[in-house]
């Protein structure tokens, strides 16, 4: 959804205001679109056509369904049934259809409590995930599904990573407290904004004084014990925010893959910002053509995978994921895992990533992996669930850490 959106605002001169209200409803939508759906199914005879018109009904409903987001929005009813139907009205192929619009939202509007009875009736409607995600969810964690479906449909945190080169955590909290900003700790370089604000507003943010990252995954870099001089490879790197992490800890000789020169791009620019340097590489990881031979002290390996433990950040990726996407992904990541382990010296170490929630990406994957290639399997925090709380909020990640028995 990024991507999209950015498509949209390359399209015209859209004003700061409207950016961050198109974002908003996009992202409210993705979040309730199961309802939606089948609150529409409830109110229509037959699927809306054109589909921008399910688009805009979709919109319209979640907003209505959803006033308490967290982003401190609120949005009336009425208001949001005149201008459904005014954006309607001002679409040629949805012209025809201002007074179904108006009718199945009004229709809403009376029979809420009847309606929204009648729809989480079904799965779908209720958790507002796909039906096959559920069952997933439930067959892997049977214990706590319900909190791991809740925690995802929670919009995130701003969560920032201060850098420990350039200050300390409790002078960056007086600093944002100067600038008027309440914030937490909520990991030994993990600060959380009360509310969430655009980047440019962060005080420090553009002289590297803090980045944004989650707080699950500021844990990586610890996990890796890096020490001054060494050799360290950050594969599949792309957007950068674990590079930065990784060079602000140590003076580490880095060298940064991924396969897209584009996203690549991102990592540059976040380097330039923390004023830091990195050998950066387009390859594939699953390859050795882009290696000249000299082996790794450290690999941080943040395979590719569902993303299905950050979709509280990313509430499209459940609808746009396949029930077979784990098992390819996973099918790709086992081969970079092993094309990457013969580049790990003896007694070096691998941290292997995702933000994944399907055991058959994280643990299994780690126990496959280990039984492979004679991997000696350290102490890490294996799978982390979502989690949404005062002390801990932080995304779904997965961390298996091994190192590589020297040979006699």
């Amino acid at each position: 959804m990024p991507q999209a959106l950015a498509r949209v605002f390359s399209q015209g001169e859209i004003s700061p205001q409207a950016r961050g209200a198109i974002q908003d409803i996009s992202y409210r939508t993705m979040r309730q679109l199961g309802l939606a759906d089948t609150l529409i199914a409830l109110t229509t005879s037959k699927l809306p056509e054109p589909p921008a018109l399910r688009s805009l009904l979709c919109c319209a409903l979640s907003l209505i369904c959803s006033p308490e987001e967290t982003s401190g929005k609120t949005y009336e009813p009425f208001t949001i049934v005149d201008q459904a139907v005014t954006a309607a009205a001002s679409d040629a192929g949805m012209a025809h259809a201002k007074g179904m619009i108006n009718a199945v939202l009004r229709r809403f509007l009376r029979e809420r409590e009847t309606l929204l009875q009648q729809a989480r009736a079904n799965p779908v409607a209720l958790w507002n995930y796909p039906a096959w995600w559920i069952d997933a969810i439930k067959a892997a964690y049977p214990k706590n599904w319900q909190t791991i479906l809740l925690a995802g449909n929670t919009p995130p945190p701003l969560t920032l990573r201060v850098n420990q080169r350039k200050t300390t955590v409790s002078a960056y909290l007086e600093l944002l407290s100067r600038a008027g900003m309440e914030a937490v700790q909520i990991g030994p370089q993990a600060v959380r904004l009360a509310r969430p604000v655009p980047v440019g507003q962060i005080p420090g943010f553009s002289e590297g004084m803090a980045s944004v990252q989650d707080a699950a995954a500021q844990m990586a870099v610890p996990l890796l014990d890096l020490h001054d001089g060494m050799r360290v490879l950050d594969a599949c790197a792309a957007p950068g925010g674990k590079t930065g992490h990784i060079l602000e800890a140590a003076g580490v000789d880095l060298v940064v893959l991924d396969n897209d020169a584009e996203r690549l791009s991102r990592v540059e620019e976040n380097l330039n910002r923390l004023q830091l340097n990195a050998q950066i590489k387009v390859g594939n990881a699953a390859m050795s053509t882009w290696w000249d031979g000299v082996q790794f002290d450290r690999i941080l390996a943040d395979v590719p995978c569902t993303a299905s433990g950050i979709v509280r950040r990313h509430p499209d990726i459940r609808w746009l994921r396949r029930k077979s996407d784990a098992l390819q992904l996973a099918t790709v990541s086992a081969q970079i895992l092993d094309n990457l382990w013969q580049m790990l010296r003896p007694d070096g170490k691998l941290l292997f990533v995702t933000c994944s929630l399907w055991p058959q990406e994280s643990e299994a994957q780690a126990a496959a992996f280990a039984a492979r290639n004679n991997a000696a399997r350290l102490s890490a925090p294996g799978q982390m669930y979502p989690t949404v709380g005062q002390e801990q909020d932080h995304d779904g990640l997965f961390y298996a850490l091994f190192q590589k028995m020297a040979t006699k």
